[in-house]
């Protein structure tokens, strides 16, 4: 996912306002091509992963996990963070093992996308994880997560009541949909 440069929108401050474990806030005072200068705030993110864990009947495997900022727990794809020198599929493999205790024979990278491109650069990669075998969960420090299996119209029926409020998933699951809708002779 690549884009131009805007040549016209030149930089003429950059600060490091915080660095995070997670995130780093840039506030950049930038010149527009009117001539008027503007600030932007820009959250530097590593990027992400998550995957869609599908188990040999099609159903798929949904987390619950508690979210601090949300003060809840939320349905969700498993999902995680870049490391540092690791690439996506490592970073996916890891992960899915970590939080749902299954190992997948095949990943696929389906898509990759931006979360929220008007203040922060995070990009997910998004996976399909099929051939699931139960290895067992290997939970972080302060991870709460149980998994749970829905079936394809459950999750759809879960995103329409808002049960399912997480972008990545909702996204996940239509992307799902749309996979087994093409498949479908």
């Amino acid at each position: 996912m690549t884009g131009e440069e805007n040549p016209e929108t030149k930089l003429i401050a950059h600060d490091k306002i915080y660095r995070g474990k997670i995130v780093d806030l840039m506030v950049d005072t930038i010149s527009l091509p009117s001539g008027k200068s503007a600030i932007r705030e820009v959250v530097k993110h590593p990027g992400g992963v998550v995957a869609i864990p599908q188990l040999a009947d099609g159903s798929l495997l949904l987390i619950r996990q508690f979210r601090y900022p949300l003060q809840k727990f939320i349905f969700e794809f498993p999902a995680g963070k870049l490391d540092s020198g690791q690439t996506p599929i490592d970073t996916m493999h890891r992960e899915l093992e970590e939080e749902t205790g299954y190992r997948a024979s095949e990943m696929i990278h389906l898509s990759s996308f931006y979360t929220s491109p008007g203040f922060c650069d995070e990009i997910i990669h998004l996976f399909l994880a099929s051939g699931l075998i139960p290895v067992g969960q290997r939970l972080e420090d302060g991870e709460h997560i149980v998994v749970e299996r829905f079936t394809l119209d459950e999750c759809l029926r879960m995103v329409e009541s808002g049960e399912i409020a997480d972008a990545k998933t909702i996204l996940g699951i239509l992307w799902y949909r749309n996979i087994t809708i093409h498949r479908c002779p």
